[in-house]
C-alpha cells in the first residue's frame, strides 16, 4: 500500500528546472532510496515533499493528504531530517528537543515521555544535558534525527544524514534507520552514497538533473546497467571439458573462463545459480578449495566480495 505517492511533481528556479515531472511512490513499511549525485534535485524534491516549497506543479499524497492542498494534515504524518544541522548549540540536546517537541504541540508528561524515548533510539540518553556546541558531528547528526521521530512519524525524510560523519557514526546512523523500519516505519532517504543505498533500501530511483532516470530494487537496477555477479571458484585437482560444458548448460550462467587450477563465472544470480554450480563441481569430482562471489554495486566501482573456504 501507497503510504506517500509522487505525481508529476516540478519546480524551477527561474530558466533552471531543477525537478522536471518525478512521479514514485514509498509503501507503508518500506526503505524508499532517491540516489543521485549533488545537484540532481534531490533536495528540492524533499522540500516540496515537506511543504516547504510549492511545486510549479504536479502533488503529492501522504496517506491520502495532498502536499497542495493539505499541508498542516501531511505534516502531521510526517517527520523530516533535513541536510544540515538544525539544532540550537548553546542549548543541550533535552533542551533543544523540548523545544522541537513543543513546536510539534507536545506538552507535559507526553513531551517528557517522547523525549526520553527518541534519547533512547539514537543511543544518547547518557549525553542529554550536554550542550549541543560540544558533541561531535556525529551526534549532532543523531540528535537531528532524533528531532524528526519527535511528532511520531508514518513517514520519516531523511535529506543526506550522513554527510559529513565519521564512519563509526554513520554505521550507527545506518543501523538506527534499519532498526526504526523494522519497527514498522517508512523511511524516504536521500543520499549520493551508493554503499548506504544499497545497505538500507528495499527500493531505489536514480535521480539526475531534476529527472527520475531509473527505478527498482536492487537486483533490478542492476539488471538496467548490466552489470553481473563473478564467482571466482578454486579447485584441488584440473577442471575437466565436461565440467565446462555442464556449467554453460546451467540457466542464466553467461561468460565461463578457465585459469589453471580456478573457473570464473559471469552471471545475474550469482548467489541463487551457487548451489547448483557447487553441485556440478561434486558430479564431475572436481573438488572445491574456495569460492569468492563478487557482487557489482549499482555503479562500477569496488565491488564487495564473499570468500568461502570449502
Amino acid at each position: 500500500m501507497a503510504l506517500l505517492e509522487v505525481k508529476e511533481l516540478s519546480k524551477s528556479y527561474g530558466s533552471i528546472k531543477a525537478v522536471s515531472s518525478v512521479n514514485f511512490t514509498v509503501n507503508a513499511g518500506e526503505i524508499f532510496g532517491l540516489l543521485g549525485p549533488n545537484g540532481a534535485g534531490k533536495t528540492t524534491t524533499i522540500s516540496m515533499l515537506s511543504c516547504l516549497l510549492k511545486p510549479d506543479s504536479g502533488d503529492a499524497l501522504v496517506d491520502g493528504k495532498s502536499i497542495i492542498k493539505e499541508p498542516m494534515e501531511v505534516k502531521k504524518r510526517i517527520g523530516v531530517v533535513p541536510q544540515d544541522v538544525s539544532l540550537y548549540p548553546t542549548l543541550s540536546a533535552q533542551e533543544n528537543l523540548v523545544f522541537f517537541g513543543e513546536m510539534y504541540g507536545l506538552t507535559g508528561a507526553r513531551l517528557r515521555g517522547k523525549v526520553d524515548e527518541v534519547l533512547e533510539v539514537v543511543d544518547l540518553k547518557d549525553r542529554r544535558k550536554e550542550t549541543i556546541n560540544k558533541y561531535s558531528g556525529g551526534m549532532k547528526r543523531r540528535i537531528n534525527i532524533a528531532v524528526g521521530l519527535l511528532p511520531s512519524p508514518q513517514l520519516l525524510i531523511l535529506d543526506e544524514p550522513t554527510v559529513g560523519v565519521d564512519p563509526q557514526s554513520r554505521t550507527n546512523i545506518l543501523e538506527t534507520l534499519k532498526e526504526l523500519n523494522n519497527q514498522g516505519l517508512a523511511i524516504l532517504y536521500t543520499s549520493h552514497y551508493m554503499e548506504e543505498v544499497e545497505f538500507l533500501c528495499h527500493r531505489i530511483a536514480i535521480m539526475d538533473l531534476g529527472k527520475i532516470i531509473a527505478i527498482g530494487d536492487l537486483n533490478e537496477l542492476r539488471l538496467l546497467v548490466g552489470e553481473r555477479d563473478l564467482l571466482r571458484i578454486s579447485t584441488s585437482n584440473q577442471i575437466t571439458p565436461v565440467l565446462i560444458e555442464d556449467i554453460k548448460k546451467i540457466p542464466d550462467v553467461g561468460e565461463t573462463r578457465v585459469l589453471d587450477e580456478s573457473m570464473e563465472i559471469l552471471t545475474l544470480h550469482g548467489r541463487k545459480l551457487l548451489p547448483q554450480i557447487i553441485e556440478k563441481f561434486g558430479d564431475n569430482s572436481v573438488k572445491i578449495r574456495s569460492v569468492e562471489v563478487k557482487e557489482p554495486p549499482l555503479k562500477v566501482s569496488s565491488a564487495p566480495t564473499s570468500t568461502f573456504i570449502v
